[in-house]
């Protein structure tokens, strides 16, 4: 038997939905597709109003447990469909793993298949800080090429999302046979841009909240896109901690770019611990269907500033040059001499002195 959430799960995610649909944003939508896959961690930005994307996989584990003395393999098919909704900021996603596990108890000589979701959730997520929002603050310099390609400590300062949503298990689920039907799951994601190549992401999460085992995660994957960009790979640690699992998992792959729709990737990864010891392989693929539009804003809507700033009143006339105006006073000797007064300028005192006289 399990314990009930002391609090209604749908009155939590409700409550955490709130609390991120007030934040107004600009657009997050990019021309090339932008996939959480191969890894498990979650992009801090939205993909776009208007776009649908899958992500699907494809993995494979064998796991070894030397306290319950089992050994396991399982195939497993890994999904996500995400939707650009409502903002350019918010975004929907359903994502799950269904899982087929063969387990063999050694010390009782029986093996046995189960099979169900071991993970199943759906949840909002919605952009509260990006540092690349205002323009002004991130032009290029035009002048070093390695300026805008080196590393910054302002590239430390991350964009930040929230996620509020909900896990599910239906049915006897032999995975999570003591789980409620329904708890919340909250987290925080971050996304820093190192250089132009090099991608930071964190993920903190609580999961199954209220429940008897109540789960605490981090994630924290870096991405590197090589010098054909159309090829990234990542590197990537997971840790989790709860009273029923707790395991700090590795992960490494690579990414493929057909165009800017379509993704293909792969994923080795384990674990370090013995209760068990986990080893697993992912192939999968990314896809979107690109219904995004632009909004136009008329242009006494917009701030001068976003548009290079207002326009001075003298700014279309010639400014002339104060080097050569200076060189031009001074003429062409050197500047600590006094060369006296010019010929036009004796010819005015001439004129101004019999005008006196007269």
């Amino acid at each position: 038997m399990y314990r009930q959430a002391s609090t209604n799960p749908f009155t939590i995610t409700i409550y955490l939905i709130v609390l991120i649909i007030p934040f107004i944003g600009v657009c997050q939508y990019t021309d090339v597709i932008n996939s959480n896959r191969p890894g498990v961690s979650v992009s801090a930005y939205a993909i776009g109003k208007g776009v649908v994307q899958a992500e699907l996989g494809l993995g494979y584990e064998i796991e070894n447990h030397s306290l319950l003395n089992t050994d396991a393999n399982s195939f497993a098919v890994d999904f996500s469909f995400r939707y650009g909704l409502l903002l350019e900021k918010l975004e929907l996603n359903w994502e799950g793993r269904y899982q087929n596990q063969n387990i063999t108890y050694n010390e009782f000589g029986f093996s046995a298949t189960r099979s169900n979701f071991s993970r199943n959730r759906i949840g909002l997520k919605y952009l509260i800080y990006d540092p690349f929002a205002n323009p002004q603050r991130n032009k290029p310099n035009l002048y070093s090429w390695r300026a805008n390609h080196k590393f910054q400590f302002k590239n430390l300062l991350p964009a930040v999302s929230l996620y509020a949503g909900a896990n599910f298990s239906f049915g006897d689920n032999p995975f999570y046979p003591e789980d409620p039907e329904i708890s919340p799951r909250a987290m925080i994601a971050t996304q820093s841009r190192l250089t132009p190549r090099f991608v930071l992401i964190t993920n903190i999460a609580y999961d199954k909240i209220g429940t008897d085992f109540p789960e605490w995660s981090y994630t924290i994957s870096l991405s590197h896109a090589l010098r054909n960009p159309k090829w990234s790979v990542f590197a990537e640690n997971q840790g989790i901690s709860g009273d029923r699992y707790s395991d700090v998992l590795l992960r490494a792959g690579s990414a493929y770019l057909f165009n800017e729709n379509f993704q293909v990737d792969a994923a080795l990864g384990g674990s370090f611990k013995n209760t068990p010891t986990k080893f697993f392989g992912t192939i999968g693929a990314s896809y979107r269907l690109d219904f995004h539009k632009d909004v136009l804003i008329p242009i006494e809507d917009q701030n001068a500033d976003e548009n290079g700033g207002q326009i001075e009143r003298n700014a279309m006339k010639k400014k002339k040059d104060k080097k050569q105006k200076k060189k031009k006073n001074k003429g062409s000797g050197a500047e600590d001499v006094d060369l006296g007064p010019s010929k036009k300028e004796m010819r005015q005192l001439k004129k101004k002195k019999k005008e006196i006289e007269f």
